[in-house]
């Protein structure tokens, strides 16, 4: 019998390879470890088992397959997921028909289809081949223009937009993927005309948006020829590209940045591929906005060292600045390239040694300020010292780690010949503002809060896996209070202490007994007593039970009241007398059950 796509996916993928390209992994006995992306924490809960191919978090409940990490990092449907680890695993999925699927499919679909057309272009015409000539002159070779998919779109209004029509496309599609405008008269034309193309990629490598740049001067045309004259003119806001959640080039960079541990961030495309293509693959660019918190979270999955080529203005508020002073307050460690007035690819294009020396003399943030702001001011007297600390000031106020503030304190006291003590009251003044730097990112996820009973469960569950044998001193009454899935793993465990149960469940049950597993391996030491957790949790489970059933009385007994019903009222409280005595039995049993237990 042939294996399913997505069998036949789960064997040629590790889960471990798949996650690692998202988030940065720890090894953890068997197991892996790492920062869960889905909530905020400092202490890594999310644990990954490559024995069992899951992942699970025990902070935020949230777990699954490999499939399931990908949707829900990827903010996606099952469907686009498993197209993304079909083409990961080399899987041939069925053709499906164009109907049935989803629109973040067919948008992957036209991206791919207008990048081909793009590096089309680029090679079979005229102005495709100038173009080409620049982008050599420029120092790009012919390895990376074919690697990083550069191309070519022609000054024509409808030239893209009719050949996705001819391959079978909407222009309505075309045009919520953002590559196609519609006018006023309803009309569609090119977003891009006679421009240089980068196609931007996620983390997939698939392309989900577009950046393109003015080759010529533009013509002037009869209608939006202010969309011409940009620079730059970018995809906009579509279902699959977000400009302030996108890095072009991390999908490329990501491995050598965890690898390195530290990125260096540059603002164009060219100076992204020109460091990329001088052996420094670690390198992403913003394209040419300020950082966003979404943009550090995703940095923050392989690395906390950052290193900025920007054109920096100390004095100024610029969005440059900001973006670093957003990066320093969330905990990145940051360095500054100081830059001499050119690009990175134009100082690769001299010689990339001097590009791998500016790198090497990177300074940290607060070490540049110092040095920028001290030539910039004089110190010695008093409007230089009021000045070099209304920049510096701020600075050190962003420094999480109070002992490293101390340093730099002592350090502009020194700078200022001023008392340390000065120095600390001015800092206490700084006012930072924070109001919209911590956005939370919106996910479709929202874990199911586990009640008291099933985390109970859970654990005992996890207990009797552990040591099989603890199974056969739950009772048959004890399984009365058991869920029907806790109790169909129980009753299996006991019967089978050798554990060959596992086969005869549902694939649903598999999966549950799998998380069971890992929880059993991550939770469970050598220094926990069994048998003392295991007695625990049986008494709190029945007696949860009990008082459960006792409140469910409690309430008949006031309807009843309410109703004046005396011979039920009767009736009801004897069941009420008779569960006040079982709790008390079940308090007694148990202090009985624990002595046996420890003599075990």
């Amino acid at each position: 019998m042939l294996a399913s796509p997505i069998e036949e996916i789960k064997n040629r993928l590790d889960i471990v390879e798949v996650i690692q390209g998202y988030i940065k992994l720890q090894k953890a006995g068997a197991n892996y470890r790492a920062l869960c992306p889905f909530h905020s924490e400092k202490k890594p809960s999310l644990f990954i088992s490559p024995a069992r191919q899951i992942w699970h978090c025990f902070g935020c409940s949230a777990g699954g397959d490999v499939f399931r990490f990908v949707m829900q990092i990827e903010g996606i449907e099952f469907g686009d997921a498993l197209k993304i680890l079909a083409q990961r695993a080399g899987v041939e999925l069925k053709r499906q028909d164009p109907k049935l699927k989803t629109e973040r499919q067919r948008f992957y679909e036209i991206c791919e289809l207008s990048t081909k057309f793009f590096e089309k272009q680029l090679e079979g015409s005229k102005t495709g081949q100038e173009i080409k000539n620049y982008l050599l002159n420029r120092g790009l070779n012919e390895e990376s223009i074919k690697k990083w998919r550069i191309g070519y779109a022609p000054d024509l209004w409808q030239g893209l937009g009719d050949f996705l029509f001819s391959r079978g496309y909407k222009k309505e599609e075309a045009e919520r993927a953002g590559l196609l405008i519609k006018n006023e008269e309803r009309r569609f034309y090119d977003r891009f005309r006679g421009r240089i193309i980068f196609p931007i990629f996620d983390l997939n490598s698939q392309v989900i948006g577009f950046g393109g740049r003015i080759f010529q001067e533009p013509k002037k045309k009869e209608e939006n020829s202010e969309i011409m004259e940009a620079k730059y003119v970018n995809t906009p806001a579509t279902l699959l590209y977000d400009k302030s959640r996108v890095l072009y080039g991390l999908d490329k960079a990501k491995v050598e940045i965890r690898k390195k541990d530290f990125c260096i961030l540059v603002e164009g495309y060219i100076d992204t591929i020109m460091c990329s293509q001088a052996g420094f693959q670690n390198v992403v660019a913003t394209s040419g906005i300020a950082l966003t918190p979404f943009q550090l979270k995703t940095l923050k999955r392989y690395s906390g060292n950052v290193l900025t080529a920007f054109d920096m203005d100390i004095a100024g508020d610029t969005a440059t600045k900001r973006g670093i002073d957003l990066a320093q307050s969330q905990g990145f460690n940051i360095k500054i390239i100081t830059m001499p007035g050119k690009d990175p690819a134009d100082v690769i294009l001299e010689d990339p040694k001097n590009w791998e020396k500016l790198v090497s003399e990177a300074k940290s943030i607060v070490d540049f300020y110092f040095t920028t702001t001290l030539t910039k001011f004089d110190k010695e007297k008093p409007e230089g010292k009021k000045e070099i600390a209304k920049i510096i000031l701020p600075v050190i106020k962003r420094i999480p780690n109070k002992i490293e503030q101390s340093h730099w304190i002592a350090k502009l006291a020194k700078e200022l010949s001023v008392k340390e003590e000065d120095i600390s009251e001015e800092l206490k003044k700084v006012k930072i503002e924070q109001k919209d730097w911590f956005i939370e990112e919106n996910t479709s996820f929202n874990p199911e809060k586990k009640n008291r009973k099933e985390m109970l469960e859970e654990r005992l569950l996890a207990l009797i896996l552990k040591s099989p044998t603890l199974a056969s001193f739950i009772d048959e009454k004890e399984f009365d209070f058991f869920s029907p899935r806790s109790k169909e793993i129980a009753l299996n465990i006991k019967n089978n202490p050798s554990l060959n149960f596992q086969e005869n469940f549902s694939p649903e049950l598999s999966d549950f007994l799998n998380y069971l597993f890992l929880k059993t391996e991550v939770e469970l030491n050598e220094e926990i007593d069994l048998g003392k957790e295991t007695e625990t949790c049986l008494r709190e489970i029945c007696l949860l039970g009990t008082k459960s059933k006792l409140e469910d009385a409690a309430q008949l007994i006031k309807k009843a009241e309410e109703e004046k019903d005396w011979e039920r009222i009767n009736s009801l409280n004897g069941k009420f007398n008779n569960l006040i005595k079982e709790l008390d039995d079940l308090n007694c049993k148990y202090v009985k059950k624990e002595q046996k237990i420890k003599e075990n």
